[in-house]
Parts: structure tokens; sequence; C-alpha cells
């Protein structure tokens, strides 16, 4: 269960995810977190959130954003917002960490979604923010915090999630495992 405070490393990166406020923290309102990440490139698919804005307020560093087609560098000091239904990614592009604060808006299981991608990455269950279409079907399919990946036809990724996802729960996957948060889903 994600805890104010509470630090999660992806040991073989060094990225960091710090929660500032958790869901539960803000009534449901918002999950902010102080990422330090590292890693150099896109670590998440190109995405768009059906029901959540996100900020991200560069603290050191510099942060990679693409959104609707073209790319920003958000410099320390900087803010960017970006809306539900717009298509985006955010990424470390140079060879420092990129320091940021990343608000979203509503909570909805936002934390516990950085908690389960986390500990994924922690045991080796993914590269590089790719955990492969099946676990993203599962996560799509079962989170609260609705996403879907840009690069795929949105009806397209609907037929698959109903589909899919049901049967790759037989097979263990979950949007939520308990060993990261406590429950599954």
């Amino acid at each position: 269960m994600p805890t104010k405070g509470q630090v999660l490393v992806i040991p073989e990166s060094g990225d960091s995810y710090e929660f500032i406020e958790t869901a539960k923290d803000s009534g449901g309102k918002k999950v902010v977190v102080k990422s330090t990440v590292t890693t150099k490139g896109q670590i998440v698919p190109k995405h768009f959130h059906l029901l959540q804005d996100e900020e991200f307020e560069v603290l050191s560093g510099e942060l990679t954003v693409w959104v609707n087609g073209e790319t920003k560098q958000i410099k320390a000091g900087e803010k960017v917002v970006l809306e539900k239904m717009k298509p985006h990614n955010h990424y470390n592009s140079l060879d420092e960490p990129a320091v940021y604060r990343h608000t979203v808006s509503p909570a909805l299981d936002f934390d516990y979604f950085i908690e389960n991608l986390v500990g994924l990455a922690a045991d080796g269950k993914g590269k590089n923010g790719k955990f492969g279409l099946i676990q993203e079907l599962v996560t799509l399919r079962y989170s609260d915090s609705k996403a879907m990946l840009a690069d795929i036809p949105v009806g397209i990724q609907k037929i698959m999630m109903h589909t899919i996802a049901p049967f790759a729960r037989l097979f263990g996957y979950r949007a939520i495992y308990s060993k990261y948060s406590g429950f599954e889903k």
C-alpha cells in the first residue's frame, strides 16, 4: 500500500519514486510523486489517460515531453500540464538524472499503478518500462486509472482488453499484485 514518504527504487537503473502525497492523503484528489529518473529514453509507451490530467514540474535536469506529435524540453523550474485524452510521453533524454514532481489528478489508483510498475521492474519482469503487451492489456483493463496506448487504435485495444486480459488473469497476470500492494486486482 502506498504511503507518504515511501521510496520505490528500481535496482537495475537506480530510478526512484517517492510518494509525496497518496490518494489516501489527498482524499482521492491527486497523487504526487517525486521521480528521479536516470534511465535515458522512453520507459513507458506513448499513451493517453481517459480520466486524469498530469502535471510535471522539473526540479533538476531536464524532462523531454512528447505531446500531440511534438517534442519539447522542460527545464528546471518549468511545468507542463498534460490534459486527459491527449497522447503523450515523458522521459529523460540526457546523461544526468531528471528530477521532477509528477502530479496526477484525480488520484484513482495511480499510486498503486506506480507501486506495481516499479515492483515488476525491480523483479526483472520488464525492460525499460516495457512489460509486454499482455501485462499492458491486463493493466489497462483492470486499473481505475484508465489509460490507452497511443500507437494502437482504441477499438482494437478494447477488443484485446476484453478478450485477452480476462484469459491472461488465469495465468496470474494482474493490474495490481498483492506482492507489491497487499491486494490483487
